[in-house]
């Protein structure tokens, strides 16, 4: 059985989401299944690009290849849910935010342009009318379906999968620092972390791991400077898979810092590693794991609050383990597996 994964990436740009194809291509193919990524490159910008790739999206043709039917097609994002088939099953990391919960936002920007209200509006139409064609429309978190259903009406289920290479992560130490793995972007909230920085009364350290906006990274180094936290501080830039797994093996806890984020890695992760995470009440789905002084806390979005609750965390170790290890058992009791995730989508599609 041949099952194509539709998607679409910015040229040059690699995360969260394409892990979680790439990670989706492979366990269909360890279940015997061929299956293929089909990518479509998207630019947002400007209106033109936008609306360019939402034509590409449905005129790609993806229901055979080499004169030999694609049985099954799962459509992960914006604008390739709106390509024909009818063995469809959407699978929604998110759609084009910036119509929808970014709008007037800091984060957005079409709402700034001159034609932004039009544009939203046909993005909106064209979402409802396309993801309609669907057999059943899966999400990636409740964050997502809920999202999905107060901007459409379109309904969804939430499907939860676990991390790439989950069953590699461990737990080794607990030293004294918090470990924040993410792309460098503003919505993603570094900028908190080494704010908390200059708040710290432990001697709690900061290691914040991974490559982005070069604006961004910037930024970081600059307020690092300014405030002299080279020593409390540490950019470690792009990492390996195998560094960033010794990395949650050795800290303390984690941050999670993303502005409403459709899933998130780094909560599960964490638990896996058993180390407790701290999140911020805004996170969206990276916070549907974490219970508040159970297995971490969920806090504003304010400098001073992380710093105590890091400060917390550095000055009991047992406190640490604890939070921890009750994470681990949360994923452990919730079995999020692959297994569950492809035959959820296959059944779907009527095969």
């Amino acid at each position: 059985m041949k099952v194509g994964i539709a998607t679409v990436q910015v040229p040059f740009t690699t995360g969260g989401a394409e892990a979680h194809v790439h990670s989706l291509c492979r366990e269909l193919r360890l279940r015997g299944y061929q299956s293929d990524i089909l990518t479509i490159p998207f630019k947002w910008y400007p209106s033109e690009s936008l609306i360019h790739s939402m034509i590409m999206g449905r005129l790609a043709d993806l229901r055979e290849s080499y004169c030999e039917r694609i049985d099954v097609l799962v459509a992960l994002k914006f604008p390739a849910y709106y390509t024909r088939h009818d063995r469809k099953v959407v699978w929604l990391l998110h759609q084009h935010r910036q119509a929808y919960d970014l709008w007037e936002t800091q984060f957005g920007d079409i709402h700034t342009w001159p034609d932004g209200e039009w544009l939203r509006n046909v993005i909106r139409e064209h979402d409802i009318r396309y993801l309609s064609e669907a057999r059943r429309v899966f999400t990636t978190s409740q964050t997502v379906s809920k999202r999905l259903e107060r901007f459409t009406g379109v309904g969804s289920t939430p499907l939860y999968h676990p991390p790439p290479d989950h069953e590699l992560l461990y737990c080794d130490k607990y030293e004294p620092f918090v470990f924040y793995p993410s792309r460098i972007d503003n919505m993603k909230r570094q900028r908190l972390l080494v704010e908390a920085a200059r708040h710290l009364e432990s001697n709690m350290k900061i290691v914040i791991a991974g490559a982005g906006l070069q604006t961004e990274l910037d930024h970081l180094e600059s307020m690092i400077r300014e405030h002299d936290l080279g020593d409390r501080v540490r950019l470690a830039g792009f990492i390996s898979d195998e560094d960033k797994r010794a990395l949650y093996a050795d800290c303390r806890c984690t941050f999670f810092g993303g502005y409403d984020e459709d899933y998130g890695y780094v909560p599960l992760e964490s638990f896996y590693s058993r180390k407790p995470i701290v999140v911020l009440d805004d996170s969206g789905g990276g916070r549907e794991f974490v219970e508040d002084g159970r297995n971490g806390y969920i806090i504003p979005n304010d400098p001073v609050t992380l710093a105590r609750m890091l400060d917390q965390l550095c000055l009991d170790r047992g406190l640490a383990e604890r939070l921890g290890g009750r994470g681990f058992d949360l994923v452990q009791e919730m079995a999020i597996s692959w297994d569950h995730v492809i035959s959820s989508l296959l059944r779907a599609a009527g095969v």
